[in-house]
């Protein structure tokens, strides 16, 4: 039997939507309010047209002054329910909320159902998640409030990550700090590097059967956009992933600087008289491709790999070294999984830019070549595309699967929930 299922993602100032009929996995409408407790927030709601494609029919439309998450999911369920722009009758329709909660900790290895040890479980991970936790909490706790009896559900960027071995997890800190704080790698963008390992294996398994098994199955996912991140996955598990204590280690991202030699950080504080707050933003914020473009005489910083593969193809130098220094260290990860993982068969990217530059995808696997990897320029070419960009003869396979962490929510939500 059908049931719709509504997913949120509550931000520090946003809320993004999706309402799904499950298990179909059919998308009804999704949307976000952005801009939530400032003075200017809006809200955007689209629906499919006649040929699916969702479309916006209400665009960026001004919200109350200083409107917060419990006002914004007021105003969802009078759209959701609107003669105009609803899919649902009435709120009775939805058999249950999945939430985005980015940190777990040590405490969950899975989605589970919300109650009140679960809430206490997320606010005691604040302190491992200081931005995100307690907003994520709050759409929780609100829609708690105004979808009274319908059950919600907790899906955390970092349960996907907790098969991953003492050895490979553990920093080389005082073992002090982790029996105290916590400290050790956690990693993030799980939802997403779970849907695509799942994805490829059906793929792979599809397209040449009897030659690959999704038990054994080795994956390198590369979730590339903003915020980049890695993970090496064996048989459906996760062994390793670049991210850390914070989604801060690893890749360069747009504005993250990923990983540093740690002694640059009391260099900077010295030399340019910086508070713990001020490095926080300048690694978190100011950093990455952004910080690679800043002062550039010619053009303004960009965080936006679009307008960075524009400028390089016009042979804009600082842009020409964002790619280089991004395909480099990309390379390296890659290759040391694979070491890792003592082998594999599949290099997966996903996310913003992994779904959509043909030219770093190439870049990388031409350094690759030596472990059987030929790459498809054709089929490269293609952005967005759930694809097989390697050659059929190809060794490693080079795939590109378009990622749908809401999806993997409501499968959750509706195996915990229904099944």
């Amino acid at each position: 039997m059908s049931v719709k299922e509504l997913i949120v993602n509550a931000g520090s100032s946003s809320l993004k939507y999706t309402v799904y009929s499950m298990p179909e996995k059919e998308v009804l409408c999704n949307g976000i309010f952005q801009q939530l407790c400032t003075a200017t927030p809006t809200f955007t709601h689209k629906l499919p047209n006649e040929s699916g494609k969702l479309v916006k029919v209400i665009d960026d439309a001004p919200v109350k002054a200083g409107a917060e998450h419990k006002e914004a999911i007021e105003i969802l369920i009078e759209t959701l329910t609107s003669e105009e722009y609803g899919v649902l009758k009435s709120m009775d329709e939805i058999a249950a909320v999945g939430h985005r909660v980015v940190h777990g900790g040590e405490e969950f290895s899975g989605s589970v159902v919300v109650n009140e040890d679960v809430k206490e479980a997320i606010r005691r991970c604040i302190p491992l998640g200081p931005l995100h936790n307690p907003a994520n909490l709050t759409g929780i706790e609100v829609c708690e409030s105004v979808m009274k009896g319908i059950p919600n559900v907790a899906a955390f960027d970092t349960a996907f990550h907790q098969t991953i071995s003492k050895e490979a997890f553990m920093y080389a800190l005082p073992y002090e700090y982790y029996e105290k704080y916590g400290i050790r790698r956690y990693g993030f963008h799980g939802t997403s590097h779970k849907y695509v390992a799942q994805r490829t294996a059906d793929f792979l398994c599809k397209k040449y059967p009897g030659k690959y098994n999704a038990e054994t199955l080795r994956i390198i996912t590369c979730h590339l956009g903003n915020g980049s991140s890695l993970s090496a996955i064996n048989g459906g598990k996760c062994v390793d992933t670049t991210m850390g204590l914070t989604p801060l280690e690893g890749i360069m991202m747009g504005t993250r600087s990923g990983s540093i030699d740690p002694a640059i950080i009391p260099f900077l504080m010295e030399k340019e008289n910086l508070s713990a707050k001020d490095i926080d933003t300048i690694l978190n914020k100011k950093s990455g491709m952004l910080g690679l473009t800043n002062s550039d005489p010619k053009n303004e910083a960009t965080s936006d790999n679009r307008t960075i593969e524009n400028r390089a193809k016009n042979g804009d130098e600082r842009a020409m070294l964002v790619e280089a220094m991004f395909c480099h260290q990309l390379t390296k990860l890659i290759g040391g999984f694979i070491s890792a993982m003592g082998g594999a068969d599949a290099v997966v990217f996903t996310g913003g830019i992994g779904e959509n530059n043909p030219h770093y995808r190439s870049r990388v696997g031409a350094k690759f070549e030596y472990l059987g990897t030929k790459i498809n320029e054709e089929a490269n070419a293609l952005r967005g595309k759930e694809i097989e960009i390697s050659t059929d003869d190809s060794a490693l396979k080079f795939l590109v699967i378009p990622t749908d962490e809401e999806l993997m929510i409501a499968q959750d939500t509706y195996d915990l929930t229904q099944k």
